[in-house]
């Protein structure tokens, strides 16, 4: 026998708060992401690390909000704590690997592709994981094509936001690339449940596991609390806002005048003392 599947059993609520975590976690992971890029090399891994974390608490907390509000008519739900745990711990390194080579090889060819289809892909795995963890009186079914669409929208999404962070073009920007991410990471999650279908078992019962609302509101405190502490790492952080590198050219700084680069044509070099000291503090960030 079917099930009946309910998806918005709370209307638009579920939806729109799924949809603002997703945008959440997208905005504090792809300004990480973008300030590793304008940090020393020492420093990026552990901005990279953050923003992993951030999309991956994100994305995951998108998907079970919106599990809250998802039933089955016939047959009460509830969840595996081990594999509902080990769905959060598979977005955040999946989604780590893929923007830790963005982040160390650029927005660009091959790393941008390996980089975007490793973070779709955990983005999918998340969810697809999350799922196996429920707990029915049923038989969960999917549409091999609807799937494999909802995969295809978590790879476009994600190498498409990776690529916004590498442009390094301020605040707005990496917020309206976090819209349209939290808006395709999203849809993933819903077409991926229209390609759901539950095939109940004859014999009724109680299934294994914990309710939603006994499982899922706990756990979403970690992911929620380290989003609020990320997001005042963002909010604290000026070059966050601003989009620009920590250094400062010299001849740019307060007090020291800024001199015209000269190119010698022929005969020796001046000595004079205050000319030497401008040539060599003249660097270009490449050779910083």
């Amino acid at each position: 026998m079917q099930g009946t599947v309910d998806g918005f059993s709370y209307g638009l609520v579920t939806p729109v708060v799924a949809y603002l975590m997703a945008c959440l976690g997208g905005a504090l992971g792809l300004r990480c992401t973008t300030r590793s890029m304008l940090v020393a090399q020492s420093w990026r891994a552990g901005w990279l690390a953050l923003g992993s974390a951030a999309i991956g608490s994100g994305i995951w907390t998108m998907h079970f909000i919106a599990m809250m509000g998802f039933t089955v008519q016939q047959t009460p739900i509830h969840y595996d704590k081990a594999i509902t745990f080990a769905s959060l711990a598979v977005a955040i390194v999946m989604v780590g690997v893929g923007v830790f080579i963005v982040g160390y090889r650029g927005a660009t060819g091959v790393a941008l592709f390996t980089g975007g289809t490793i973070t779709g892909l955990g983005i999918a795995s998340m969810h697809y994981l999350g799922m196996a963890g429920m707990r029915l009186n049923g038989m969960l079914e999917y549409n091999t094509v609807t799937v494999a669409a909802s995969v295809v929208i978590a790879v476009v999404a994600a190498t498409a936001a990776l690529w916004a962070a590498g442009q390094i073009r301020g605040f707005l920007w990496s917020i309206g690339a976090s819209l349209v991410m939290g808006l395709a990471v999203t849809g993933m999650h819903y077409t991926g449940m229209a390609a759901l279908s539950v095939h109940l078992h004859g014999i009724g019962g109680t299934p294994d596991g914990e309710k939603p609302a006994a499982l899922l509101a706990p756990m979403m405190i970690g992911p929620l609390a380290f989003l609020c502490l990320a997001g005042v790492v963002v909010m604290f952080d000026p070059l966050m806002v601003m989009g620009k590198p920590d250094w400062t050219p010299v001849e740019r700084k307060p007090g020291i005048p800024a001199h015209p680069q000269v190119t010698h044509t022929g005969g020796r070099p001046s000595h004079h003392p205050r000319r030497r000291t401008a040539q060599r503090n003249f660097r270009t960030p490449q050779n910083r």
